[in-house]
């Protein structure tokens, strides 16, 4: 029997899951909420918030839909697992009380603690002026974290006082993410990248490993973005580092949140630095990672569909393999990004264009696609090895148009100069 999907949010994370289950044989259908301009083209939009549990609770019965997978952070953070699990229905996320590891900075390094998982030392404070004694107290820079969800953007690297001082009072005293408290951590060195495993109770499945590129600008400089572009396969971490990370971080992780009774049942999102001491943790997400889900998941050969199912109810998945080729994208920002910015500006795809694009925010008007995020498009090219990956990605540029845009002309950068 052919089944129905359902894919919640709306973003190039989304339209990178839609394109995978899209290329399942058991698949006749897929329906997003809300979806975009590019994912209409593999979907069906589906006007519903995707923080309205109730709604789409509905839609998943009226439909016979037989898998949910959920893109945002913020729609687990609602517990629309729980309320999906309580009528039987098959949904790819963790719960509630697991999203936590990603809800919740405090709850993580707690438990990291705990469990003997290697991350930075810090201390947590709700209030401002004991957080700036121990700022005072420190050495810089300083790594300063809102406790609570905050699209990728809550975290500051203060170099000086100055800095931890406005980055302490946007988010103690005047609540920029919302009522909270922070996290504040010692500065680790070294090159970070991405693992994410999809997890099932204590069965981890890794996937390739990837490294997002969060500075707008080349070089690495200017504010932290939520992100301008990722690659796969990456020279800097060997094969002892990758076990290392899947043993005694992802795997000592899964089997912590059992013990702690929310076991988790999605994706496991590992921030990994590798430093001089050794690879540890910068952040746990309790999701797919966005930018590296468009330039992981393209890279999956077995079906998409048995995997996901597979982890949803908890079974083991039939196989699961990857591709050895790179893939690297590149995103396409709009001018001001992540700062404020414009919306609706004409976008025009050439044909034949080499990459796969997928849209992180478009909108499809009377005139035509247009602009509707700080994010707008990300471009993703598979081959052989990062170089031509990476040729690949940027010619493919040349096909799209709009005078509003902005990108990165260095990702890959460790990889390439290594």
């Amino acid at each position: 029997m052919k089944k129905k999907a359902l894919v919640i949010g709306g973003g190039g994370r989304c339209h990178a899951i839609v394109d995978a289950l899209s290329h399942s044989p058991q698949v006749e259908k897929i329906y997003c909420a809300p979806g975009n301009a590019g994912i209409a083209q593999q979907a069906e939009s589906v006007a519903i918030k995707e923080t309205d549990v109730a709604a789409l609770k509905a839609f998943v019965k009226e439909n016979a839909i037989d898998l949910t997978v959920v893109g945002p952070e913020a729609v687990l953070a609602v517990g629309i697992v729980d309320e999906f699990r309580k009528d039987g229905l098959a949904i790819l996320g963790h719960t509630k009380a697991a999203t936590q590891i990603e809800t919740s900075k405090e709850f993580a390094k707690k438990l990291m603690q705990k469990y003997g998982i290697p991350t930075a030392d810090y201390c947590s404070f709700t209030d401002y002026d004991n957080a700036l004694i121990y700022v005072r107290e420190h050495s810089f820079p300083s790594v300063i974290k809102y406790d609570g969800l905050a699209a990728g953007k809550g975290v500051v690297i203060a170099e000086n006082l100055a800095q931890a001082e406005n980055a302490l009072k946007d988010m103690l005293l005047d609540s920029r993410y919302g009522e909270g408290k922070v996290v504040i951590e010692e500065f680790l060195q070294g090159p970070e990248f991405s693992f994410m495993c999809f997890v099932n109770g204590r069965n981890v499945y890794p996937m390739p490993l990837a490294q997002d590129h969060k500075r707008a600008f080349d070089g690495d400089k200017g504010p932290n973005t939520g992100g301008m572009g990722a690659y796969t396969r990456l020279p800097f971490i060997t094969p002892e580092d990758e076990e290392f990370a899947l043993k005694n971080i992802l795997q000592k992780t899964a089997d912590a949140m059992v013990e702690e009774g929310c076991p988790l049942s999605g994706v496991l999102y590992g921030g990994l630095m590798k430093t001089e001491k050794g690879i540890k943790v910068i952040e746990f997400n309790a999701r797919f990672g966005d930018p590296e889900t468009e330039v992981v998941l393209p890279l999956l050969e077995s079906d998409a569909y048995d995997v996901m199912y597979a982890m949803a109810v908890g079974e083991k998945p039939q196989e699961l393999s990857w591709s050895r080729e790179v893939a690297m994208g590149v995103v396409l920002a709009s001018n001001g990004y992540p700062g404020s910015y414009e919306k609706g500006h004409a976008i025009t795809i050439d044909d034949g264009c080499p990459a796969h694009i997928f849209h992180m925010g478009t909108k499809m008007t009377a005139n035509g696609l247009v602009t509707n995020g700080g994010r707008v498009l990300m471009c993703v090219c598979t081959a052989c090895t990062i170089e031509e990956a990476v040729a690949k990605a940027y010619q493919s540029l040349n096909y799209i148009h709009c005078d509003n845009l902005f990108y990165r002309k260095d990702i890959a950068h460790w990889a390439l100069n290594k």
